[in-house]
């Protein structure tokens, strides 16, 4: 009984509040010799969220899934404030997925007084989401830094949809020495193409039949280069086939070294490439990628 003393249990699920009985909890589990995954999350979670969790439940002994809404990581207070907050359903949707423990801090647990300490990723600062997301990598590294410390993981599970933040993860954990493994799941699609996200549920239903134009201006541009075309024609293609829909605001369709993010303008035989995109339906914000192998 003493290792669910900081715990809700919901019928098989044990929901943990505090930093102290996550680090308790998963720190019994090591002592026993079983592996911890993580899977962190900002909740209204979909099937996507669930394609990790049971990536980890395959390869981890223990999974520990995390809710919370950062708010260092949004340099848009609007954003922050309409990003989906859906618990009752998300701890539903991990029950019946059957995560061990779900860690679901508030915001003054996890940030008891105001950071004062910022990160700064090099390159990955000025391109793509660095470029047009000030401060956003930042948060991210703060966060899942305090996550990594509190939880200490031996696997930690991230979409490939958010290809840049895996890259920015992946240097804090080299630069910072953490002890764990990285493990990057495919992204998951809708049957019409469209990449599973928490802001798809924020779309409306106008601009959800329009949403898959994204993956297929990504198809279309991955095809292209494929058969030889030069990059600048692509993205050329590409651009002024954004401009016959005016519902969206393209805000850039680059072509990157996977690993680095380095803005690469043709494909080599060394690199692994994806081409990478944002861009505005009404008020909402989608990224997605695609791998040009």
């Amino acid at each position: 009984m003493q290792l669910f003393s900081h715990c809700v249990i919901r019928k098989q699920l044990k929901i943990i509040h505090t930093k102290e009985g996550i680090n308790q909890t998963v720190a019994h589990h090591r002592e026993s010799g079983r592996t911890i995954g993580l899977v962190p999350t900002m909740g209204a979670l979909h099937q996507g969220h669930l394609s990790l969790v049971n990536q980890s439940k395959r390869s981890s002994e223990i999974t520990v899934v995390s809710i919370f809404v950062n708010p260092t990581q949004f340099n848009n207070a609007a954003d922050l404030e309409r990003y989906p907050r859906t618990l009752d359903k998300d701890l539903a949707l991990l029950e019946a997925a059957g995560v061990d423990y779900v860690f679901a801090p508030d915001v003054e647990e996890m940030y008891p007084e105001p950071t004062a300490l910022t990160f700064n990723f090099g390159n990955l600062e000025s391109t793509l989401e660095g470029q047009f997301r000030p401060g956003h990598f930042s948060g991210v590294g703060i966060i899942v830094s305090k996550l990594f410390h509190v939880v200490q993981p031996d696997q930690v599970y991230f979409g490939q949809k958010d290809l840049q933040q895996v890259a920015v993860i992946k240097r804090l954990v080299r630069d910072l020495f953490f002890d764990l493994e990285i493990i990057v799941v495919p992204t998951l699609r809708e049957e019409d193409g469209l990449a599973m996200s928490s802001r798809n549920a924020l779309l409306s239903e106008d601009a959800r039949s329009l949403a898959p134009f994204i993956y297929r201006s990504l198809s279309l541009a991955k095809d292209e280069l494929l058969k030889g075309v030069k990059w600048f024609e692509v993205k050329k293609q590409i651009e002024a086939l954004y401009q016959t829909e005016p519902r969206l605001r393209l805000e850039y369709f680059e072509l990157v070294q996977s690993e680095t993010m380095e803005i690469a303008h043709a494909l080599n035989d060394r690199d692994i490439h994806a081409i990478c995109t944002a861009c505005y339906l009404g008020e909402i914000r989608l990224i997605d990628n695609l791998i040009v192998a």
